[in-house]
């Protein structure tokens, strides 16, 4: 006679207790005996391929490549081999561990060993997966490779070649954007070439966004301007248009520490202090502020004199009033009588002076 609350396993035929976990699913009404004799603790492939850049060193993770920064991929491995073994939904309380097995340079053997309580029973399951390191190249390193860009910044100066400090600091920013990209996980952001031109230097940069970024960077720091030109270069796997981007950064004729003499104007030169939307600086006759109007903006007409780090100390005969000041000339040390600017010491015994075409004029100190 059969007790109440007892089952009987459909496979054996041997009484179970009804009350056990799970008797009314169909897996768990098997005995203990043939549900583990089916039963796998453990859901492993036979074989895991990671894919490692021969270049870099990225790795490829779903459907990107991922920078990893590792000597070694045993501990690409093992994540790698974590994420693809399955364990049991039964099982309860699991603990497990890896011990990785290096065979080659391109092979590793993960000896994994799982331990978990199922229907009250410790099981333990041990399982070797071939870890294989495929080496190919990256997305990245095939478009360095294939000098590949999307953009051109070309740096160059109106009425002038930009200067050495200019097409270095151009180079030096063109670096820094890209670096801030990739920190920020930008796996596209690389600079391509950069090449003297005849009248400056050409920035090849992989996207359009860097060469945005970085023309406008030149604008904010030296002033100038900027224009973009687009050409059609080929059509993706989508159909769509790709495009190249030319950008055109043309600097300011005149720099900061630039002696200008600005035609039409009769009240002398002007030392340039700065060249950020309209031309800024101090007349040289007086020691006035000047400011360009708004129409001549950075480029109000004039021609260079010399710059600040031309000027000489000239020594000081006399003060004559407060517009007018004697100094020696620095080539025939004759006494000359020039414009006494606001921002000379009446007691001064020296004072920088260049001497142009335009005359000999008294420069504020640096």
């Amino acid at each position: 006679m059969t007790e109440a609350g007892t089952t009987f396993c459909p496979r054996c035929g041997d009484a179970i207790d009804a009350e056990s976990d799970g008797v009314n699913r169909r897996e768990q009404s098997l005995c203990d005996a043939c549900y583990f004799s089916d039963f796998d603790l453990v859901d492993a492939p036979e074989r895991i391929e990671v894919r490692v850049c021969a270049r870099c060193g990225a790795v490829h993770r779903g459907n990107r490549w991922v920078d990893v920064d590792a000597e070694d991929y045993t501990d690409v491995a093992v994540d790698v081999t974590s994420e693809a073994l399955g364990v049991h939904v039964a099982a309860e309380d699991v603990d497990w561990h890896v011990r990785p097995e290096q065979l080659d340079q391109n092979t590793i053997r993960m000896h994994c060993t799982f331990t978990g309580v199922v229907r009250g029973t410790v099981q333990t399951e041990e399982v070797a997966v071939p870890v294989k390191i495929s080496r190919q190249t990256c997305t990245r390193c095939g478009r360095i490779a294939g000098d590949y860009y999307a953009s051109t910044v070309q740096v160059r100066a109106d009425g002038r070649d930009p200067g050495s400090e200019e097409t270095e600091r151009a180079t030096e920013l063109a670096h820094r954007i890209v670096s801030e990209m990739e920190d920020t996980g930008d796996r596209n952001a690389f600079v391509t070439e950069i090449s003297e031109a005849e009248s400056g230097i050409d920035i090849k940069l992989s996207t359009n966004k860097i060469g945005l970024k970085l023309a406008r960077k030149l604008v904010e720091e030296f002033g100038g301007g900027f224009e973009d030109h687009e050409t059609l270069v080929t059509e993706d796997e989508d159909g769509n248009e790709v495009y190249r981007v030319t950008f055109i950064v043309r600097l300011p004729e005149f720099r900061p520490g630039d002696v200008v003499d600005l035609r039409d104007d009769d009240q002398g030169p002007v030392l340039v202090r700065s060249n950020h939307g309209n031309l800024k600086g101090v007349r040289l006759a007086t020691g006035d502020s000047y400011e360009a109007s708004y129409e001549e903006a950075d480029s109000p007409p004039g021609r260079k004199l010399g710059t600040h780090e031309d000027a000489e100390d000239v020594t000081v005969v006399t003060v004559e009033d407060e517009n007018s000041i004697q100094v020696l000339d620095p080539e025939t040390y004759e006494a000359k009588t020039v414009p006494r600017p606001d921002y000379v010491d009446a007691d001064a015994d020296t004072v920088p002076a260049l001497k142009s075409r335009a005359g000999l004029h008294v420069l504020p100190d640096a």
